[in-house]
């Protein structure tokens, strides 16, 4: 069963040692909160304490165990496999997040990626700057991109982030390599373990829709190739130095993807908040051993609405904390040449080609030339 939001009257205490675990910082004054989550291990999910003017509002992601399908060798009982469909249906008609669990995906792979990123990052800008994102001109999104170049919500200043995309695999493609030992193998290595949970779960996706469980994938067939740009992008939130952040600036603006969904894995450092259907932006912190999933614009037109994409933001540390952040974000993509279409057979949108598509929101997170 997945709870509903729970309401708690101003001044009422939850025993954050009890049912509900405290995971990340938050505040705890007579009662109240600023800002706190808790883990709850019975219903399996992450809530989020809001204040309002009256009540606390609780909101919700839930926690999906993947472990009944990837320990089954493809051999799931009608039953866990109708369960694990529901639990994928709700979550992305509700929330559009989810966090899953068990994915086979360990959290030393994750660390592995992010230490040979930030030497990446933490090395001159002279190093990097032969690496900038268009170097590769079959594929314009792969490479590096310095701080503030990248707004995502084009009514804000620059993001405070660095990224490196890593969007084809071809063999023409140079690498950093000076004093990063590994850094295409490790990067090679985790975008392949991701996209072969990305099919796993545009399977479970297309059955809990009714349909076929090749559906999703037949467009998603070039991965890693010229013909395909799924990105693997490694994220390095710099330290925030006081006084330095303008009017308005966030670490990342606020935005919804732009392709099929997105796999996400982040540092413990918080920050990254997601817009709830109540209009309250709440926060989706590190759950470690987790995935966190979200579903993307195109998926939201190709589903007609059913599934949605949801908008957010990464925010900077509070004043005087000079901690860093990092994240590797997968976002899956349709084949580019793929068109997509309502799968209900509905008008709801016209068809476009994904390329296209895709091409269209660069130059607004970029600026138009």
């Amino acid at each position: 069963m997945v709870p509903r939001p729970v309401l708690q009257r101003e001044g009422a205490r939850v025993n954050p040692g009890g049912i509900f675990h405290r995971i990340t910082k938050g505040d705890w004054r007579q009662g109240t909160w600023l800002e706190i989550f808790f883990y709850d291990p019975l219903y399996a999910g992450v809530y989020t304490c809001i204040n309002s003017a009256k009540y606390h509002i609780m909101a919700f992601i839930p926690v999906v165990d993947f472990a009944v399908y990837k320990r089954s060798n493809g051999d799931i009982t009608d039953k866990n496999l109708q369960e694990l469909c529901k639990e994928f249906r709700n979550a992305f008609t509700e929330v559009g997040f989810m966090y899953l669990k068990n994915t086979e995906i360990d959290q030393n792979e994750v660390a592995q990626v992010m230490d040979i990123s930030k030497k990446f990052f933490l090395l001159p800008e002279e190093q990097k700057r032969p690496f900038t994102r268009g170097s590769y001109t079959i594929n314009v999104n792969h490479g590096w991109v310095p701080s503030e170049v990248e707004r995502l919500n084009p009514q804000r200043p620059g993001d405070l982030k660095e990224a490196f995309n890593i969007t084809s695999l071809s063999k023409d493609i140079k690498w950093p390599s000076d004093g990063l030992d590994g850094f295409r193998d490790i990067q090679v290595n985790f975008f392949n373990r991701c996209k072969d949970l990305t099919l796993d779960v545009l399977r479970i996706m297309a059955l809990s829709l009714g349909l076929d469980p090749e559906f999703f994938l037949q467009a998603h067939s070039y991965i890693g190739s010229d013909k395909n740009d799924t990105t693997l992008r490694t994220l390095y939130y710099p330290p925030v130095k006081a006084g330095s952040v303008k009017e308005g600036q966030l670490r990342c603006g606020e935005h919804s993807d732009y392709g099929s969904i997105t796999l996400v894995f982040q540092s413990h450092e918080g920050g990254l908040q997601v817009l709830s259907r109540k209009g309250e932006f709440i926060s989706a912190p590190s759950i470690p051993e987790t995935v966190l999933i979200n579903i993307a614009d195109l998926m939201q037109r190709w589903t007609s609405d059913v599934f949605v994409s949801a908008v957010h933001r990464v925010l900077p540390p509070p004043e005087g904390d000079s901690s860093t952040r990092q994240s590797l974000v997968f976002f899956v993509h349709p084949d580019n040449d793929a068109i997509i279409t309502c799968c209900d057979g509905s008008d709801k949108y016209p068809p476009v080609r994904s390329l296209d598509y895709l091409l269209a929101r660069f130059s607004d997170s970029y600026g138009r030339k």
